[in-house]
């Protein structure tokens, strides 16, 4: 389980980006991998696996 921080999540379009707080990289995330709802800012937990264009987070939710 990871734990991070939304640096930004666009809800018309359905994604945004998490930086991970332990390697700092930006990680994609998709409105289908969202437990909770999450805003710009909001501390999360997430798991990361592997997409079509790299690591996407999944199970996202507050912490």
């Amino acid at each position: 389980m990871h734990k991070g921080k939304v640096k930004f999540f666009n809800e018309a379009k359905g994604f945004g980006f998490i930086v991970d707080e332990s390697s700092q990289q930006e990680v994609f995330v998709h409105v289908t991998g969202l437990i909770d709802k999450v805003r710009d800012g909001d501390t999360v937990t997430f798991e990361t696996q592997r997409g079509k264009k790299g690591t996407t987070a999944v199970n996202v939710k507050i912490s």
